[in-house]
């Protein structure tokens, strides 16, 4: 009975082996694939979202409604070249790196918009 279930194990001519390039072209193509959807699922929409927060920091001016990364809600009163005032109150007034604003509440010309 033991005779009859290694000889069930063994396989019979299962075809030609695999050879040294065909597993080093698959494995190299398998890694592609991966590379290929790592940037499209990761590194392509981060890369967009970043294009936008830099024009929404370019676009900034005195008389914005912002919001911080750390939750402060302000209305810019200067612009500098790496920073902005932000009045948080009538006689408070806060420098915030521009890398720090999360988002625009409502823009000096009047329009209300939630960007991000």
């Amino acid at each position: 009975m033991t005779k009859l279930i290694a000889q069930a194990a063994i396989p019979q001519g299962t075809g030609a082996p695999a050879t040294g390039m065909n597993s080093i072209g698959g494995m190299i193509g398998f890694y592609a694939l991966l590379a290929g959807a790592f940037y499209f699922f990761f590194v392509a929409p981060q890369r967009r979202k970043q294009k936008e927060h830099d024009r929404l920091l370019a676009s900034l001016q005195s008389g914005d409604e912002i919001l911080t990364t750390g939750g402060i809600y302000g209305v810019i009163a200067n612009v500098k070249d790496d920073r902005f005032i932000v009045r948080i109150s009538d006689n408070t007034k806060i420098e915030v790196a521009k890398g720090f604003i999360s988002s625009v509440s409502k823009r000096a010309n009047g329009e209300d918009k939630k960007t991000s």
